[in-house]
């Protein structure tokens, strides 16, 4: 019986086994062109097989894979392939000369063409970078004035320093920053049929509202809305309400706005220092700020809102929303749990004390981070939602379980 099918389209292990059985039906006595119309193939295939199973045995009847090999016939050799990806991974195109702002393929492409002499389709482009392990993100901005020495400086000298005098004179760590809301702002999305953009009807007239917020691990949240830019009158007043609602010393750590450091504010705290000390994050480096965390979730919590009709009504929204927020320390501990913050507070770890628990680590599911570098922490601590809320409390400032957020009161 003749056979029609093509055999290059059966699976690798059917194709062994008729190659088997071709082989065998020529050992026992039937010819090449019999065989071949059994298995559904040209005799000569047939031929091929029993001349490679009489010289290597029935295994080499297997077959192999076919096709190209990984890393065979590439266009750029595995040393271009490695000095590539790491001038991609260095730094930004304009850095290498290049017209371009962003590794796009087309910026790749172009470096790919300069280093190595090979121009290439950009489908071609675009799988090197898959198996490079690149993927499209959207890039954080950095400023160009930013001095990544002085903040990698902050973060495993300055910052451990304030920690322990935090320590040793029983101060409360707190971190503060200013932000604002406007009528003109968009901070989300809205679904719409494919094609047809939303449309967000909100008053011509412009108006905004600004604030300046304090908050530390143990969840303690104090905000003050004022109208304008900041100055140094308004972020005095600040200070001033946060030392006469306090309990204790307080460290606030800044930024280094020229308002945090006027000379009338210097010169406050400098006449009550022993109620409160200002430190100052290095420049550039919002990412740092717990309380900049704060700030995002303001703007994409306001944005999902009723669109305000006037000031007033921005201001409303915005003071109930956060009084609901001083109602959840929980949530305002999660903003110390983001991994920019979390880099430095890992420097306390070096200074941590007492018995590291094993069930410290059986916690509910959380953002993962590499719990063999957190410090010890407990597993109450851990279950409250602040990785580090039992160890670091003794370097932020003792854990308060029972003493109730300011509610519904500014600071």
């Amino acid at each position: 019986m003749v056979i029609k099918r093509d055999f290059r389209t059966l699976a690798p292990a059917t194709q062994a086994e008729l190659r088997r059985i071709a082989v065998a039906m020529v050992r026992a006595g039937k010819t090449r062109v019999e065989a071949a119309a059994t298995v559904g193939v040209n005799r000569r295939f047939v031929g091929q097989w029993v001349k490679v199973a009489a010289q290597g045995g029935e295994a080499v009847l297997a077959g192999r894979r076919r096709g190209r090999r990984p890393g065979e016939q590439k266009a750029l050799s595995a040393a271009q392939e490695e000095g590539l990806r790491y001038l991609i991974a260095r730094g930004c195109p304009d850095q290498f000369g290049l017209s371009f702002a962003l590794w796009t393929r087309q910026a790749v492409r172009a470096l790919i063409a300069r280093e190595t002499g090979v121009w290439l389709t950009l489908p071609v482009v675009g799988r090197y970078l898959r198996a490079w392990g690149f993927t499209a993100q959207r890039p954080a901005r950095r400023a160009t004035e930013r001095q990544d020495e002085a903040v990698r400086a902050w973060l495993e000298n300055t910052y451990p320093a304030i920690a322990r005098k935090a320590k040793a004179h029983g101060c409360e760590i707190q971190w503060a920053d200013e932000t604002g809301l406007s009528s003109r702002a968009n901070y989300g999305r809205s679904f719409a049929p494919r094609g047809q953009t939303p449309v967000i009807r909100r008053p011509g007239k412009r108006f905004s509202q600004s604030m300046i917020s304090s908050l530390t691990n143990q969840g303690k949240l104090r905000f003050m809305i004022y109208e304008g830019a900041i100055k140094a009158p308004i972020f005095l007043n600040f200070l001033q309400r946060l030392v006469r609602e306090a309990a204790r010393k307080l460290f606030v750590i800044v930024d280094n706005l020229p308002v945090h450091r006027a000379h009338r504010v210097t010169a406050w705290v400098q006449d009550h220092a022993d109620q409160i000390e200002l430190f100052y994050l290095p420049s550039y480096a919002p990412e740092h700020n717990p309380d900049e965390f704060l700030n995002n979730d303001l703007k994409q919590a306001m944005a999902r809102r009723r669109t305000p009709r006037d000031k007033a009504a921005l201001k409303s929204g915005l003071t109930s929303y956060m009084r609901s927020l001083q109602r959840c320390p929980a949530k305002v501990r999660a903003f110390f749990q983001a991994l920019s913050i979390y880099q430095f507070i890992r420097h306390l770890q070096s200074f941590g004390s007492g018995r590291h628990s094993r069930r410290s680590l059986m916690a509910r599911r959380r953002p993962r981070v590499n719990q063999e570098s957190l410090p010890r922490a407990s597993l109450a601590g851990w279950r409250s939602g602040c990785f580090f809320r039992q160890e670091l409390d003794c370097w932020l400032g003792p854990t308060c379980r029972s003493r109730p957020p300011n509610r519904g009161r500014e600071p």
